[in-house]
């Protein structure tokens, strides 16, 4: 049986892309750039907000450190203000949540949204879930897919890699837990389409957050 379930946050936990879209076009407009659909955004995100304003700018403007630090002050001030506003949980997770921490499943999150706005949703719209770690991206602290973060998630929870999952709408998050050696979850809910949660080879895919239950009981299905 799992002990441990770790959640990334973006388009895992919670429908967040509204309000990066919206941010990042701040930014943009702000700065004198196209702005993009929030359609687009899906391909954008899952290494950090560094590389989403990267990926957001025109591919010369991209290499100009002066104008990606200042598009990276923009968002922040614009995101920090407005990162609850169109962002909601996908159907199904607080009562997955619940479910798993009335059972003494130890929850956590591993995102590479930068910690403060990471602390600042999760407790929001999780204020009565007892994370063992909120873990975002801080300095000096590689993005996922390096394996740093679970590894500090798996040091703070004392459970070994055997007795945890990863949870993820990502290659990158299916990287991550192949490099860490935990089983991987992908859930065909999030940004990114099944196809890739298949190439970067997912342990499982789950199209609903209840279907992590038997696998937190029974573990990964040969």
């Amino acid at each position: 049986m799992k002990q441990l379930a770790i959640f990334d946050l973006d388009g895992t936990l919670l429908n967040t892309i509204k309000d990066l879209g919206e941010a990042v076009n701040y930014a943009l407009d702000r700065n004198g750039f196209h702005t993009h659909s929030v359609a687009s955004y899906p391909f954008f995100v899952g290494n950090g907000v560094k590389r989403l304003i990267e990926r957001s700018l025109p591919e010369d403007a991209r290499k100009d450190k002066t104008v990606v630090s200042t598009m990276l002050k923009d968002f922040k001030q614009y995101y920090n203000e407005h990162n609850t506003d169109r962002t909601a949980p996908y159907e199904g997770i607080p009562e997955l949540l619940h479910h798993l921490q009335d059972n003494g499943i130890q929850l956590a999150v591993a995102s590479n949204k930068y910690q403060q706005a990471t602390l600042k949703i999760i407790n929001h719209f999780f204020p009565d879930i007892n994370w063992i770690a909120i873990q975002g991206q801080e300095e000096d602290i590689p993005v996922k897919p390096d394996p740093s973060i679970i590894f500090m998630i798996l040091a703070k929870a004392h459970i070994t890699k055997q007795e945890t999952i990863f949870v993820g709408d990502s290659g990158i998050d299916m990287e991550t837990a192949r490099r860490a050696c935990i089983d991987s979850v992908g859930v065909s809910w999030g940004f990114r389409p099944v196809k890739e949660l298949k190439e970067y080879h997912a342990n499982v895919i789950i199209n609903k957050p209840m279907d992590i239950i038997p696998i937190i009981e029974n573990g990964i299905p040969l």
